[in-house]
């Protein structure tokens, strides 16, 4: 459980990117509680936080897909909250 807190701590300070559009995406995810993300979510978190900035703000807003269906399931997440 210590390592998914570390890996979690990761994600957060990563999604501050410095980009005002994406932050409005990943800040209300990044502060909730994510103690209730499994593995396979953290695994695709993580993965989407290697992304390009840009490329990141034309996935969430929908102007382009990832082939990638773990880093789709990652944007899902996002986009409900």
């Amino acid at each position: 459980m210590a390592d998914l807190n570390i890996r979690i701590g990761r994600l957060r300070w990563q999604s501050r990117r410095g980009l005002l559009e994406l932050d409005r995406f990943f800040e209300p995810f990044f502060s909730g509680d994510l103690s209730a993300c499994d593995e396979a979510t953290i695994a695709a978190l993580e993965r989407l936080m290697e992304c390009q900035d840009l490329e990141l703000l034309d996935w969430l807003l929908g102007r382009s897909a990832p082939q990638d269906p773990q880093l789709c399931s990652a944007l899902d997440l996002l986009r409900r909250v």
